[in-house]
C-alpha cells in the first residue's frame, strides 16, 4: 500500500538517493510476514478444534495438522511477532519515521484521499509517502496486533492475567476478540496485496529498499 499521500499533507521532499525503505525495516517487514502467516493458519486449525461459530477452515489452509502441533506453531508464530513488533515500534520512535511517516493525520485528509483513491487520481509518484489512508491503515493494524498479542495472553494464561481478562469481558469474551482481531489482520493483508499487485513496484522497493 505505497502512494503518495495528496498536496494538502505533503512532507518534505526527500533526497532523490535515499532508499524507499531502509534495511531494518524491509528485514522487520518480511519477519512479520512469516509470523502472520503462521498465526493465522495455525489459529485456523485452533478454531477447528472449538469452533465460535457455524463454520470451520479448511484443514487444507491450516498449519499443525492436530490441536497440540497448531499450539506450538502458534506460540512460535507470536512470540515472532511480539518481539519483532516491540523492535519495530521501538526503531520507529528513535528514528522519529512513526511520527515523519504517518503523520499528521486527519479526518478531512482520510476522505480526500480515499476520494481520490476511488476515482483513480491518487498519484503514485513517490513510495517514500503514504496518503493519510495509508497512514490511518498501518496504524490501524499496529493497534489490531497490540489487540491480538493481549487477548492472545489471556486465553494463554487465563488465571495468571486476571485482570486482563476481566477488562476483556471474560474468557470467551475474550476468544472472540482475538478472532475478530485476527479476521480484520487478514483483511488487511488481502487489501495490502491487492494494492501491491495495482502498484508492483513497492514490492521491489520493499525487497531491494530502492
Amino acid at each position: 500500500m505505497l502512494a503518495t499521500p495528496a498536496s494538502h499533507d505533503a512532507p518534505p521532499v526527500p533526497p532523490a538517493n535515499a532508499p524507499v525503505h531502509p534495511g531494518w525495516l524491509r528485514a522487520m517487514h518480511w519477519l512479520n510476514a512469516l509470523a502472520v502467516v503462521v498465526m493465522v493458519m495455525s489459529g485456523w486449525r485452533i478454531y477447528n478444534a472449538s469452533p465460535l461459530f457455524d463454520f470451520v477452515f479448511p484443514r487444507e489452509i491450516t498449519l499443525g495438522g492436530w490441536l497440540g502441533g497448531a499450539l506450538q506453531w502458534h506460540f512460535a508464530g507470536m512470540w515472532l511477532l511480539f518481539f519483532n513488533g516491540v523492535l519495530y515500534l521501538a526503531m520507529n520512535l528513535a528514528t522519529g519515521r512513526l511520527w515523519r511517516k504517518f503523520f499528521p493525520l486527519s479526518a478531512r485528509g482520510v476522505a480526500a484521499d480515499l476520494g481520490a483513491a476511488l476515482r483513480g487520481k491518487l498519484a503514485h509518484a513517490d513510495p517514500r509517502r503514504y496518503n493519510q489512508v495509508q497512514r490511518l491503515a498501518y496504524l490501524f493494524v499496529m493497534l489490531d496486533i497490540a489487540v491480538l498479542v493481549l487477548s492472545g495472553l489471556v486465553l494463554w494464561k487465563s488465571v495468571q492475567f486476571e485482570l486482563l481478562r476481566e477488562l476483556m469481558g471474560g474468557y470467551e469474551a475474550a476468544r472472540r476478540v482475538h478472532f475478530i482481531a485476527m479476521a480484520l489482520l487478514t483483511a488487511f493483508v488481502v487489501v495490502h496485496l491487492l494494492m501491491v499487485a495495482l502498484v508492483p513496484r513497492s514490492l521491489i522497493a520493499m525487497i531491494r529498499g530502492k
